[in-house]
């Protein structure tokens, strides 16, 4: 038997990487809720890798309470993830990869592309996920990897907020309402570029995002969490002193 692969998180994505680990020869442990990370470290202090694989509601808190002996190990595979998070909660090489398969309870898993993934893990995510027949692909670098982030938020974000207002599906989004799409795409740019400190190439990136959309054209615009996802949208462009101003009408509208 291998060495452990901890996961933190036994969602739906958390229990996809705990089969491919599995496949792969590894033993895996879990923690939930309820599971103390510092014991567990405690007694498998050098595990092969530490996934964490939260929600993104407790994305932030675990990272920042990741105990010091598994910082090293750390897999990240959240949405809505920029480098400056994990930089701030003291990760400072994590192998990081954006997801694109869906998994929701009771379904199969559904692939919408490739899945990117840089870091030092990169290869065992790769072959994890290619145990499940989910394709995953090595990035080379940083800025690679900060592209791949910027285009699925920008991708989630888009849809989401755009689906607050129009429902429907990503391939009636882009053609039906292709204004709104690119308005919304905007202002979640400029939230972007707050947040990179860069100014992100938004032909590149919306080109990318469309390419998605090809990927999984009937994929639902409005997620449950879409209403979460705005409102944190407008708490950093408040903080930040921008106007996203497509974004504040969907929410005058949208939002309680």
């Amino acid at each position: 038997m291998k060495n452990s692969i901890i996961i933190v998180g036994m969602g739906e994505l958390g229990s996809v990487f705990a089969r491919g680990f599995l496949k792969l020869g590894y033993s895996v442990q879990a923690i939930t809720r309820k599971t103390s990370m510092v014991e567990i470290a405690k007694k498998i202090p050098k595990p092969t890798a530490v996934l964490i694989a939260v929600g993104e509601a407790d994305i932030h808190r675990v990272m920042q309470n990741i105990p010091n002996f598994w910082r090293q190990y750390t897999i990240l595979i959240q949405n809505e993830l920029l480098p400056k998070d994990w930089l701030n909660a003291g990760l400072n090489e994590p192998t990081v990869i954006s997801i694109w398969f869906e998994k929701k309870k009771g379904i199969d898993t559904k692939i919408i592309t490739t899945s990117p993934v840089f870091g030092k893990h990169s290869q065992l995510v790769v072959d994890a996920l290619d145990t499940l027949d989910l394709p995953a692909k090595k990035l080379d670098n940083l800025e690679q990897l900060k592209y791949e982030l910027v285009r699925k938020n920008c991708y989630i974000l888009t849809t989401n907020i755009a689906g607050l207002e129009v429902g429907g599906n990503v391939k009636e989004l882009a053609e039906n309402h292709n204004q709104l799409m690119l308005a919304v795409a905007n202002d979640v740019l400029d939230i972007q570029d707050s947040l990179t400190l860069i100014t992100n190439e938004r032909e590149k990136i919306i080109k990318g995002m469309l390419e998605s959309f090809a990927g999984d054209p009937e994929h639902n615009c409005m997620g449950r969490s879409a209403s979460a996802r705005l409102n944190r949208a407008l708490n950093i462009a408040k903080a930040a002193g921008l106007s996203v101003k497509k974004l504040n009408e969907i929410a005058d509208k949208h939002l309680k």
